[in-house]
Parts: C-alpha cells; structure tokens; sequence
C-alpha cells in the first residue's frame, strides 16, 4: 500500500462532519480538537466536576490519568469498604479523601459524580443509591445483568435529573468515530454484514470475578458487550432475534460464546468472545459498496490502530490512528453533561439494548432455541 493511500486521524476528537482531504495527495486530516471558538460560560456553575470512585477497582488504574487529565474534572476521592484499603489506595494514588464505606462516600458534600467500577452483580444497586444519594454516575460496563435493573436505573436517573451514564471508552475513539462517519455517508455502500470479535487468553484465573457466575462472570458479559455495542450501533438497534452457542468452563461461566444477530432485510452480524483463545480484536463491516476492517477497536492503545477500506471497484484506504488517551472521553462527555448539560454521548435507551441483547444470547445459547428479543 503506497503513503497516498494512507491517512491519519491525529488523537483524541470526534471527527469533523467533512474532514479536510488534500486532493493532491489523499491524505485526510482531522485536527486534535474540535474546540468551539468561544468557551462555555459557566458562570453559575461548578468550576470542575468533583469525582469519586466507588471501589479501588483495578479497573481505576485507567480512569484515574483520564479524569485528571480532564479540563474541567477533578479526582478528590475514593471509596473501599474498610478505612484501611481506603487510605492506602488514597496515599498509592495520590488522592486526598479515603471514605472507609460506599455509602459513606455517597453521603459527602465533597464529590459531585461516582465512577462505579465494581463487580457486574453490583452495578445496579450502587448506581441507584448514588442516584438516590445526589451523586451523577458513570457506571462501566455492562451496565447491569437485566432489562429489570437497567429500568430501575433508569427510573432513579428520572427521579433524581442527574447524569447516568454507561462506560464504554471505545465509543469515543476517533477510530469508532470515524468508522460511524464513513458508514452515515454511505460510503459502504447499505450495510448488510458485521463481524466483531473480541478475545483474549485469560492468564491470572484464580479468584478472578469474571470466571464467578454469581458475580455476572463469563467472556460475553466481560468482552462480547463490546462487539454487541458496535453492531448495535452501525445497525441502528437491537437485532430482531438471536441465535447463539457457547463453551461452559469449569468455572461454571462461559470462557468461549458465539452468537448470530438477524436484523430485518436479511442483515446479520456475527459476535464472538473467549477467555481460552490469544488476544484479538478485530470489526469488519460489510456493504454493497465495499468492506471497512478495524484493528484492535477495543483494546488500550500502544502504536496506534488502523482502520482500512476497499472498496468494490479495488480502491483501499488506510487510516492510522496514533496514540490516544482512550478514557478521556467518557469523562470529558459527563462533564460536559453535568456542567453544560450536553447530551451524554452514549443514550441511555443503547445501554439497556446492551443488556436487552445478551440476555438474549445467554438464552438462546441455553436453550439452543432462536430468540426473538
């Protein structure tokens, strides 16, 4: 493939509606940031958005340098359930407030909005309190474990007119971004087709909480919401029906699901997820005009990812995105929505499709019956 025919997305923006394209060399440019040319006025407003984290989660380790490398976003605080893994979690991180409960936390004047990156099972519950309890949420994934939770989440959020929101960093990439851009313009042509495949070779296996069925265990619920959440927004929604199969670990979760989503005018997509198989991620999105391939689309970057299209008349296009901060922008859109009251980027009606959908897959894979959602 010749340098002409690569293009560049620099890190961390949502792309333009018509990126600028050098005719001379087909090179396209998206600059870092789309910043408006005058800031918001946030007179009568909070200066920053106070964060807390409900857990010392290892998942933290990745939300931490993104909310401090927000604008308007501060960490102040961390919650565990004794004093003790509290404070030393505080003084590891540097963070000035330990809380030696949840409950205790969400009882403070000093934070503003949680990060909940407890164990699946728990998401539900401990979102609502901190709703019920004045705190905004941003819960990770999967956003619960059934329809019934979301819709309770849902009706907390309602009562209370703060923000809830689900993490899914991967939406905010301008990878993804610039995937769902193509895909509106019609460049592919009408979409018939989507692959995702997310897997990876469990390595640390004793009392990790994935293998714990009660605990909302398993690779579909860990890391197939991801290909699920990708086809569900290249396709506009929930398929119609599923089909699925899976491999039952001794652990009593699945360690390899695959499963079959029928949309309607014949349109499918095909998920996988593993915990037994070598790291891979990989989205290949297939129209009457041509095929758009995505390198490692959920996964922490390193060296960038590439995005790659050929079209049916044999023209390709490369698009390398280099380094971006991945988590920075599911923190800057809560930010935007508690201060300016921006939309969340991710709309909470796609969160319970989530869960609506691999509900689904765990009963038709159980039942190895079709089930029509």
């Amino acid at each position: 493939m010749t340098d002409a025919s690569k293009a560049t997305v620099s890190a961390y923006c949502s792309p333009p509606a018509t990126p600028f394209v050098d005719a001379a060399s087909n090179v396209t440019t998206i600059s870092r940031f789309d910043e408006p040319s005058i800031k918001p006025n946030l007179e009568g407003y909070m200066a920053n958005v106070r964060w807390g984290l409900l857990s010392t989660a290892d998942i933290n380790k990745d939300l931490i340098p993104a909310i401090r490398a927000s604008e308007r976003g501060a960490l102040v605080a961390v919650a565990s359930r004794s004093q003790e893994a509290a404070t030393a979690y505080a003084k590891k991180w540097e963070i000035r407030t330990a809380f030696s409960s949840y409950q205790e936390m969400l009882d403070s004047n000093e934070v503003d909005a949680v990060y909940i990156g407890l164990p699946n099972h728990l998401h539900a519950e401990w979102t609502v309190k901190a709703l019920q309890s004045g705190k905004h949420v941003l819960c990770e994934k999967p956003f619960a474990l059934t329809v019934e939770e979301v819709d309770a989440m849902i009706a907390a959020r309602n009562a209370s007119g703060l923000v809830l929101a689900e993490a899914f960093m991967y939406r905010h990439h301008p990878q993804t971004k610039l995937a769902q851009q193509w895909i509106r313009d019609g460049r592919l042509g009408d979409v018939s087709l989507v692959r995702a495949v997310h897997c990876y070779k469990m390595s640390q296996r004793d009392g990790n909480i994935r293998l714990t069925p009660e605990f909302g265990g398993g690779s579909l619920w860990d890391v197939g919401v991801y290909p699920v959440s990708f086809v569900q927004m290249v396709m506009g929604g929930p398929p119609e029906r599923v089909s699925a199969e899976q491999f039952i670990g001794e652990t009593g979760v699945d360690e390899v699901f695959t499963g079959q989503l029928h949309y309607a005018d014949d349109k499918l997509a095909q998920i996988s997820s593993s915990f037994i198989n070598p790291s891979h991620t990989l989205v290949e999105v297939f129209g009457t005009e041509g095929r758009l391939s995505l390198n490692r689309p959920f996964v922490r970057m390193d060296d960038g990812r590439e995005m790659l299209f050929h079209g049916v008349d044999g023209s390709s296009k490369e698009v390398v995105v280099p380094e971006t901060p991945l988590y920075l922008g599911e923190v800057e859109d809560m930010n935007a929505a508690i201060l300016d009251g921006a939309p969340s980027f991710l709309a909470l009606e796609e969160s319970r499709n989530h869960v609506r959908t691999v509900v689904a897959l765990y009963e038709a894979a159980r039942t190895g019956t079709i089930v029509t959602l």
